[in-house]
């Protein structure tokens, strides 16, 4: 009987760490598995050729009995001595994959990343007792006669031995444990569940992944029943697709081959808008699979909803969804990244946020935005396709992290302009700017429908100005991150002082408001505080009455804060308002008959300065406190009668 072996490390609390700890899910084992035996098969392909050996049929092998509930892996390459086994297997942490390609980089005088292997931590192995109570390794070096079989529970130390093998590799025989009640491992002797892990983690593995699965084969009739029949046969099939799309030559990968593989991998029924395919060669070398969706995808903008690239490790899937390789306004983007040099820590499953990773991100993101730059300079119709579905999100980026972004994004913002209501860019905006001009106007929660008809667009129209017209609650914060573009501030048009009027119409302006400052005053008191100032403006054109805000808060961040408010994210605090400011055009018809109310009748004008702050208001998308009594005024003054 073997003599009983200590692990040499803490032996049952660490081993417990490491496969309940560092692996979130079960399934892991087989990924980790397959791995080490493709590291095996590099091992020996290598050693096949210094050692003039031919080199032909390497692959592994999955072989599931049910009946025993054991779960077999094998591989025919390069193996273990006793030694080895000892040292990989008996040593938690001790990686034979790593120590090689360290040999290996001082064989050939080559840096260390030189040599291609999966492997480099040994901790993979004992994610097997994840769903085994017993693991036997049977090993036999290529070169040696003699096999071993080493063996564990994973918890009472383990055991070393001679045994028979035919042929150099090495088989792995997991016994399941039984089935709880919080998990099933029979699922995991189950050929359709062990072919879907296998196309899920390990497709791309270079070396075929065969199992004996059940097909149905035709049988001939025979005298008494010419009818063909069919029944069931086990057939080996390879379950891995070995050579991954982004890994052949870009020439040779077809359109429809690449817009297959997106609708396939990423569950789209639409061909990608635009694919991103490219290698980068240097201190850290990568392959890159991207795809911007033509649609947002569903649950986009939930809680759900998961962002992230797939990360692979040559040809090895590391992770579904790392977050890490994108800035959080590219989340639409969807994709693979593989990379060998990638430093990964002991569970494979999670990255170290180190240099590396930041150089992939950067460079990522880069090529990301240069290919929508392109699209905007030279398919501009695809481009705005791009911004109605994922301009929220480079508005995002914008003042997200406190506008450390807003350099690389600027050039790649759409607006709605009032000059004919399409998208432009900003750039586009200022080259049509009046030389006198000095500022960007914009006004915000504006409606393409009506954004003619507002009071500003209007004035700003007949000095030839255009105005962005902002639709979505997130724009004032862009416009204020921004401040300046190609040195010319970005100013609302509905508040503060536009600084439109020459001298002349300045010292104009100032004379009539002074001998209006009494009926301006009675307009103050009549609106019981609601406005800050009433005041006459060459601000508007032919229309009688706007409301602009002071400087300071704007009217588009007081309805942001109290959206805020209502979703109870602001307890506690007082409602947040812009100050007011009552602007009326001196000549419109309106204001003579306010002249006129204010000399001889203050209870009508009282009357008509309340219903012209409530018309006001609604111009800018406020609700009016009493519309009840707004329309009895309305109809009072339109009826010339008091009730």
């Amino acid at each position: 009987m073997a003599e009983k072996k200590e692990f040499k490390a803490e032996s049952k609390r660490l081993l417990d760490l490491m496969i309940n700890s560092i692996y979130t899910h079960k399934e892991i084992f087989l990924r980790e598995l397959i791995s080490n035996a493709s590291d095996a098969l590099d091992k020996y392909y290598y050693y096949a050729l210094q050692n003039h050996e031919s080199v032909k049929d390497l692959k592994i092998r999955i072989d599931l009995n049910e009946e025993d509930r054991t779960l077999t892996i094998t591989d025919n390459g390069i193996g273990m001595s006793e030694d080895e086994l000892e040292d990989n297997l008996g040593t938690i942490a001790k990686s034979g994959s790593l120590a090689f390609k360290e040999e290996m980089a001082k064989k050939d005088e080559k840096k260390d990343e030189d040599v291609d292997i999966i492997g480099q931590f040994g901790v993979g192995f004992y994610a097997a007792f994840m769903v085994a109570d017993e693991v036997k390794v049977v090993s036999r070096k290529a070169g040696n006669e003699e096999a071993f079989l080493w063996k564990s529970d994973g918890a009472n130390g383990y055991t070393v031995e001679p045994a028979v093998r035919e042929g150099h590799g090495t088989t792995i025989t997991l016994k399941l444990k039984a089935d709880d009640d919080t998990e099933s491992y029979s699922q995991y002797l189950e050929s359709h569940t062990i072919s879907a892990l296998v196309q899920k983690y390990s497709d791309f593995i270079r070396y075929p992944i065969t199992m004996d699965v059940s097909v149905e084969k035709m049988v001939e009739g025979t005298e008494e029943n010419e009818t063909p029949e069919f029944e069931s046969v086990q057939e080996e099939k390879t379950l891995n697709s070995m050579v991954p799309l982004w890994k052949r030559p870009k020439s040779e990968v077809s359109d429809e081959e690449l817009n297959a593989f997106y609708k396939d991998q990423f569950h789209d029924y639409m061909d990608p808008l635009k694919t991103i395919f490219f290698n980068v060669e240097g201190n850290v070398s990568f392959t890159a699979l991207l795809f911007i969706p033509s649609r947002v995808p569903a649950g986009f903008y939930s809680q759900e909803y998961k962002a992230g690239l797939q990360l692979y490790s040559r040809g090895v899937r590391i992770m579904e969804h790392c977050e890490e390789l994108l800035p959080a306004y590219l989340r639409f983007v969807s994709g693979i990244v593989d990379s060998q040099d990638l430093s990964l820590n002991i569970s494979r499953e999670m990255l170290q946020h180190d240099h590396q990773l930041r150089i992939i991100k950067n460079r990522i993101e880069k090529k990301v935005l240069n290919e929508l730059g392109s699209m905007l300079a030279k398919h501009r119709e695809t481009y705005e396709k791009f911004w109605k579905n994922f301009g929220v999100d480079l508005k995002f980026g914008v003042y997200n992290n406190f506008g450390q972004d807003k350099d690389k994004l600027e050039n790649l913002l759409l607006f709605y302009s009032s000059k004919d209501k399409k998208l432009t860019t900003l750039s586009e905006y200022v080259d049509r700017m009046p030389e006198e001009q000095k500022d960007i106007y914009y006004v915000a929660n504006a409606s393409l429908d009506n954004a003619e008809k507002l009071p500003i667009v209007k004035t700003l129209a007949a000095r030839d100005m255009e105005v962005l017209l902002l639709d979505t609650q997130i724009d004032e914060f862009v416009m204020q991150t921004l401040g300046t573009f190609r040195d010319h501030p970005f100013k609302n048009a509905a508040q503060g002082d536009l600084d439109l009027d020459s001298k002349e119409e300045k010292e104009e302006l100032e004379k009539t408001n002074e001998s209006n400052k009494g009926l301006l005053d009675f307009m103050k008191e009549s609106l019981h505080g609601e406005v800050e100032q009433v005041r006459l403006s060459n601000r508007l054109s032919d229309d009688p009455v706007m409301l602009v805000a002071g400087d300071g808060l704007s009217f588009e961040m007081e309805k942001v804060y109290a959206a805020m408010a209502a979703q109870n994210q602001m307890d506690g605090m007082p409602p947040m308002k812009a100050s007011r400011i009552l602007e009326i055009n001196p000549k419109s018809a309106i204001f003579k008959v306010l002249q006129s109310a204010f000399e001889n009748d203050k209870e009508k004008a009282k009357e008509i300065s309340e219903v012209l702050y409530d018309q006001a208001q609604l111009i800018e998308g406020f609700a009016i406190k009493d519309p009840i009594e707004y329309s009895r005024r309305v109809c009072a003054l339109i009826s010339g009668q008091e009730d």
